[in-house]
């Protein structure tokens, strides 16, 4: 297990079985594991996303976007749910700009 700190401050956890959850979906990001960790902790945005998450999203190419979807469940705790590549910059209300 990793941890990494969120834009508020919040430890933020990926374990190795969340880590191979997310690469049995998305292969793609299957070398990308602290590229991951560093986009919750250094994203260029977070955006709102559903039922409490937020998405920690960072620009890592031309029209690439790195999306992780985490989630904050006290000032002492969070984790992360999954992680996905996008071609286009994320959509929703922007809650932290670098």
């Amino acid at each position: 297990m990793e941890v990494t700190y969120s834009v508020n401050g919040v430890p933020i956890r990926l374990t190795y079985k969340r880590w191979y959850h997310i690469v049995e979906n998305h292969d793609d990001l299957a070398s990308c594991f602290y590229e991951v960790l560093d986009t919750v902790g250094k994203p260029d945005i977070v955006v709102r996303g559903n039922q409490g998450t937020l998405k920690a999203t960072r620009n890592i190419g031309r029209r690439k976007w790195l999306v992780v979807v985490y989630r904050e469940l006290s000032k002492n705790a969070g984790f992360v749910i999954t992680a996905y590549l996008l071609d286009t910059k994320p959509k929703g209300e922007i809650v932290w700009r670098q």
